[in-house]
């Protein structure tokens, strides 16, 4: 039994015509095409909600959506099972929520990862083949769109839920795979707390975990007897043109006695994907077995993700002091950073720390500020 997992798809602007005729071959390519189509078991995450209505809910970052037409697109993929739990299926509110599950009931698409609460969204998928059951669990880190008891959105992980879910299924089925929407965007090694999420994963039961979101390919890691991606890169997503979004894996598993994983090397084309050829599939193959290995040094993750949050700390801390682009500019060039060094000293730096790291702090603070968000000060 052959099964295939695809990254992240959005059908947008500049392919929307292809999706809605349901051109799968100028899509994919006759390579690609033919690779996709071998497998019996053809797995994706859908980023963004099927809807002709655009409502746009508050949130950091962009409100994705896809029209109803490109649904067309998606089934001529053949999709065995479609997961939503990420960061985007409730951008246009629980409306375009509620437009993609019916749109994907009527087309007979599986798809789990949301819901209209925490109970529907965090139901796994079991695969049965061949005499073997393959039980799919996915979740997204918390942002904009989780569900919640009482209401609609995407599958949070919980490490007081999540685990006990993944357990559970475990007991039922021969192998578990698990999709977690998270990490950090165009990085390409995992955080020190992403490895220790997902190796807790593994020893809950998955045999194998991805870790998808991140828009670039990462690297794998073996742990115990299960295999961990931590960024496969995108499926179908024309949305950016730059190093991370060029090339992207599809993940390769082949079921029986035990798990074999492969990878198979994909390239942005424009606004289409095709199977990436001879010296370029080696070439992302090659960095990507580098970089796994560079994740088995000692203390390389640790050391690595402190200099790249290092890089990273003076746009969050202009962010949070409220800077705009022109303020960013002036303190940068004029003043050599003089206002972002007045705004915080060393006490600002220890009380942030201890509000963000605090567990009891950082309930009161997402609480407060959910409230502003929703109801306004």
């Amino acid at each position: 039994m052959k099964l295939i997992i695809a990254g992240d798809l959005v059908p947008g602007e500049t392919n929307e015509e292809l999706f809605s005729n349901g051109n799968v071959e100028e899509l994919l390519g006759e390579d690609l095409k033919k690779v996709w189509t071998s497998a019996e078991w053809r797995i994706f995450n859908l980023e963004a909600p099927i809807t002709d209505s655009v409502t746009p809910i508050e949130k950091c970052g962009p409100n994705l959506r896809a029209s109803m037409s490109t649904i067309t697109g998606i089934k001529k993929l053949k999709p065995s099972l479609i997961t939503l739990a990420n960061n985007h299926i409730l951008d246009q509110g629980v409306q375009g929520l509620n437009s993609t599950e019916l749109l994907l009931k009527k087309h007979n698409i599986h798809f789990i990862g949301a819901g209209k609460n925490i109970r529907h969204a965090s139901a796994p998928y079991i695969l049965e083949k061949g005499g073997f059951t393959i039980g799919v669990y996915t979740c997204a880190e918390n942002e904009f769109t989780i569900a919640t008891e009482k209401t609609p959105g995407a599958n949070p992980f919980d490490p007081l839920e999540s685990l006990d879910h993944i357990a559970d299924l475990k007991s039922k089925c021969d192998y578990v795979i698990v999709l977690y929407h998270g990490g950090k965007e165009h990085y390409r090694y995992p955080s020190p707390y992403l490895q220790k999420v997902l190796r807790k994963i593994v020893e809950k039961g998955a045999d194998i975990v991805v870790a998808q979101h991140s828009h670039c390919i990462g690297c794998y890691e073996k742990y115990l007897d299960s295999t961990i991606i931590y960024g496969q890169g995108n499926f179908i997503f024309d949305r950016l043109d730059n190093e991370y979004w060029s090339t992207s894996l599809l993940i390769d598993i082949n079921i029986g006695d035990k798990l074999e994983v492969n990878y198979i090397p994909i390239v942005k084309n424009g606004n289409v994907i095709r199977l990436a050829q001879k010296e370029k599939a080696e070439d992302i193959i090659e960095k990507f077995n580098a970089r796994s290995s560079d994740i088995r040094q000692e203390n390389f993750i640790e050391e690595q993700y402190k200099r790249y949050a290092k890089e990273r700390l003076e746009g969050y801390l202009k962010s949070l002091a409220g800077f705009g682009k022109w303020t960013s500019r002036l303190d940068r060039k004029l003043l050599k950073g003089a206002i972002l060094k007045k705004l915080y000293t060393k006490d600002k730096y220890l009380a942030i720390q201890n509000y963000i790291e605090c567990e009891a702090h950082r309930e009161l603070l997402i609480k407060g500020l959910e409230g502003v968000r929703k109801g306004g000060r």
